[in-house]
């Protein structure tokens, strides 16, 4: 994997991946920046949020559930000394499908944390993760 990140002003940079994407990065006006992209540490906690739910979409689908929607809100809490790490992360799990099972999902959840996402594994060396979910069926609604 590879990134190649560029200073452009400020606290500014533009972020190039190595698959090819382009995003700005920048910082809060009181250290710099002009608030023209998310901060870095916004970044790192979206990044673990669809990196826990693309594992959720995977898991589902191959269990057989009939999943069409996942979203996950994250609240964070981070240290109040440098360096400021993340201390406490919630995710809130929002999935929507047709007659979907608990208990498959809440599983696909513990699979993610426990054993496939790489953002939460390395975040939870610094932070108590803890989630919970609510299922929106979507059979009753086309009935």
């Amino acid at each position: 994997m590879e990134c190649a990140i560029k200073w452009t002003d400020g606290v500014q940079f533009v972020a190039e991946t190595g698959s090819g994407h382009a995003l700005v990065i920048d910082g809060a006006p009181d250290v710099g920046g002009r608030n023209t992209g998310p901060r870095p540490m916004e970044l790192v906690l979206a990044g673990t949020g669809a990196c826990t739910a693309s594992d959720i979409v995977v898991i589902l689908k191959r269990s057989g559930q009939d999943a069409t929607g996942c979203e996950v809100e994250l609240k964070a809490e981070r240290a109040e000394n440098d360096p400021k790490v993340f201390t406490k992360i919630h995710m809130h799990f929002t999935v929507r499908g047709r007659s979907l099972k608990r208990s498959v999902i809440e599983n696909a959840i513990k699979l993610s944390h426990n054993k496939y996402c790489s953002a939460s594994a390395m975040l939870s060396k610094t932070a108590t993760i803890t989630h919970d979910f609510e299922v929106v069926d979507e059979s009753a609604a086309e009935a």
